[in-house]
């Protein structure tokens, strides 16, 4: 199959629990990829291949899998919901064409689908709505249909009705065609009839199609006016087309709503990726980079004849080696063909390219423009790295990956441990970009950073049961920061002249205060020679290193600008070298001066709690140092936003659910640095302090 126009490149994303891999499984089933459905909470689904996944009933990497809808070719990728793996959807996003937004008929938006459209929405991904979960107690469709609109400010186009809710949930109305779709309970999702519409919702469905229609021919001038002067209803032909016109510019998103666990209503969301989604041409090409990441004007335009363009957009490792995700832009790929890593330089040959169905695969001889493949045997290649042509060099945008906010230490059980530890985290960082390890040089110890607490105990997990590697861990930490508060001028002068070539360097400079998120800003005031303009980049060099260690307690520091006014040089002893060692002394002087303060890492939390029990948590985030940012009832609870510090949320989870009965839930997200009260940063600093002296000692 190589007629583009009959792929799609799909995701299904959400907000936890609101039935992605479920919908997925229908999908695969309706389309006769798998016989028999597996359910997410016996632990049995098809794209939940990880143990891990199947006890916890959550999805943390995303499966991808092929099916064949229609004679058009889908290549579908169930991403994850839980906020900590957030980095896998947006990875998956980046090399999506479309997606479909699953929300849950009672929970409605919720924090987590609110991040994942922010996503997408950077990403310019086309989507389908699918409201799930209908037949759920306290579901309302219309309700979701009107967050969709207030909470994420987006454009829903109801495509079908539901007819009955909750438990009375048998199927929905299509509003184009005006027929109703209604399946029986034997559970099998071909089972159902199409009728007429049930009497008592025809002037609903009128009153749907004519929004529905005055939306579609926006699109369409002609069609416009004849429909307003003649009063001539377009064609369902015409219709479409402008719907999907209409979905690719995300002027509007269709909506569609069922229940995938009762298999009802998934068809239509087949039909609807089919006929609105764009295939891989549809879609703005990707800009193409230089090696320093500037955009050179060109676009890795989808052709199967072009130069190769692939990106490489998740790696994972299995019982066959390691698979690398990879998400084909442009020419194609054979078995045996040799391709150039345009991140390392280096060249990489393409051992064997297999398609995927969750962990089965099908071997195949040749992959093109469009094609999502897995490739066995890449040695050098990590997420976000180009595959380019040899003769026709070009990088493609690399993916952005936030810096982690929590780490904990973790040691081997055992002596034997060690060097199977360590193998294991190398595979696991290639894995997850938003996994970091680091070894702390005074201790010794391993630390490993992550994005929240789930994410490292599901690593810890991960550890055990996948690499055998028994690990004992030591409490969760916060990744603290430092800045400075006030500006010093200050002056260094480095001198070292025993007989032979000395050392001299001069510096008068300034430091203070840069604008938060700048990290380290440098400037040159030197005037007349007095520093050769070839020693500032030293200078610069020695600073910027230095911070690494604030003055306080040794965290990194952030948003400092240091400008260098005059200085000194010797015209035989001054060097580069000189003048980096001037600039590290000149940090360790002025820094302390700089009224330095400790930083701490504020998190984005939201909570759902049942009514009864809003007073006990609010009153609670309180004492956490919480600020309530403020609180949406909503059907079956009320929703509250705050911002709290991360070092108060350790094993939150635990105290929610006993002030809310076990009903409570929430998720949270870096939000940004925020300076620390004096009591908090005296206790922080004196921890550092400790840990060093136990170290020395």
């Amino acid at each position: 199959m190589t007629d583009l126009s009959r792929y799609r490149n799909i995701g299904i994303f959400a907000h936890v629990d609101a039935g992605k891999t479920t919908t997925t499984e229908r999908i695969l089933n309706i389309t006769g990829k798998i016989h028999k459905i597996g359910e997410v909470h016996d632990g049995a689904a098809t794209t939940d291949f990880m143990d891990q996944e199947q006890e916890r009933g959550i999805t943390i990497q995303s499966a991808a899998t092929t099916a064949f809808w229609k004679d058009h070719r889908l290549n579908i990728i169930d991403t994850p919901g839980h906020v900590d793996f957030t980095i896998e959807v947006y990875r998956s996003l980046k090399v999506l064409d479309g997606g479909v937004g699953v929300f849950c008929g009672s929970g409605g938006v919720e924090p987590q689908s609110e991040t994942n459209w922010r996503y997408a929405n950077e990403s310019e991904v086309a989507r389908i709505i699918f409201v799930n979960k209908l037949d759920r107690l306290g579901a309302d469709f219309y309700r979701v249909v009107d967050q969709v609109e207030n909470v994420l400010a987006a454009n829903p186009l109801v495509m079908t009705l539901p007819i009955g809710e909750e438990d009375d949930f048998v199927g929905v109305v299509d509003i184009m065609t005006q027929k109703a779709y209604i399946w029986d309970d034997s559970g099998d999702p071909n089972n159902y009839e199409i009728t007429d519409v049930p009497a008592d919702m025809v002037e609903r469905v009128q009153e749907y199609r004519e929004k529905l229609i005055e939306t579609a021919i926006e699109q369409d001038e002609d069609l416009m006016m004849s429909y307003l002067e003649e009063g001539e209803e377009p064609s369902i032909e015409d219709l479409k087309r402008c719907i999907r016109k209409g979905t690719i510019a995300l002027d509007f998103f269709p909506t569609y709503c069922g229940s995938a666990f009762k298999n009802k209503g998934v068809q239509l969301i087949l039909d609807a990726v089919v006929d609105y989604l764009p295939n891989p041409t549809e879609v703005d090409p990707q800009p193409e980079v230089d090696m320093e990441g500037v955009e050179t004007g060109k676009f890795a335009v989808v052709d199967p004849e072009g130069p190769l363009r692939a990106l490489a957009f998740k790696i994972m490792d299995d019982r066959f080696g390691a698979l690398t995700f990879t998400r084909i832009y442009t020419g194609s790929l054979k078995k045996g063909d040799t391709v150039l890593n345009t991140f390392t330089g280096k060249s990489e040959r393409i051992g064997r390219i297999v398609e995927m169905h969750a962990d089965e695969r099908i071997e195949l001889d040749s992959a093109q423009a469009g094609d999502i493949v897995a490739l066995i045997g890449m040695k050098n290649t990590q997420t976000g790295h180009t595959l380019s042509d040899p003769k026709d060099v070009a990088t493609l945008e690399p993916m952005i990956f936030p810096d982690p906010v929590i780490y904990i230490a973790i040691s081997p059980k055992d002596k034997g441990g060690a060097e199977k530890m360590g193998l294991a985290l190398s595979k696991m960082i290639q894995e997850d970009p938003s996994f970091r390890v680091e070894t702390d040089e005074e201790s010794g110890e391993t630390i490993i950073k992550g994005m929240g607490e789930l994410h490292l105990d599901i690593k810890v997990d991960i550890l055990k049961r996948t690499h055998g590697v028994e690990v004992e861990v030591g409490k969760p930490l916060v990744a603290y920061r430092e800045t400075i508060t006030q500006r010093v001028e200050d002056s260094y002068t480095h001198k070292k002249q025993t007989g032979g070539s000395g050392q001299f360097a001069k510096i008068d400079y300034t430091v203070e205060p840069a604008e938060a998120g700048v990290g380290f800003e440098f400037e040159s005031k030197v005037t007349g020679g007095n520093v050769p303009r070839e020693f500032w980049p030293a200078v610069e060099k020695g600073f910027r290193t230095s911070l690494e260690l604030g003055p306080l307690a040794g965290y990194p520091c952030l948003d400092v600008k240091l400008t260098l006014t005059d200085g000194g040089f010797h015209a035989v002893d001054s060097s580069a070298i000189a003048y980096e060692l001037a600039s590290r002394a000149a940090y360790r002087q002025t820094m302390p001066k700089a009224g330095p303060q400790i930083m701490e890492p504020i998190m984005k939390v939201d909570i759902f709690t049942p009514d009864d029990h809003v007073g006990d948590v609010i009153g609670d985030l309180n004492r956490r140092r919480g600020m309530i940012l403020g609180q949406e009832p909503g059907a079956t609870g009320i929703r509250v936003k705050a911002e709290v510090a991360l070092s108060e949320m350790f094993g939150y989870i635990g105290d929610l659910r006993t002030m809310t009965s076990g009903r409570g839930q929430f998720s949270m997200e870096f939000s940004h640095y925020n300076a620390c009260p004096k009591n908090v940063a005296d206790e922080v600093i004196k921890a550092a302090q400790e840990r060093q002296a136990a170290a020395k000692a």
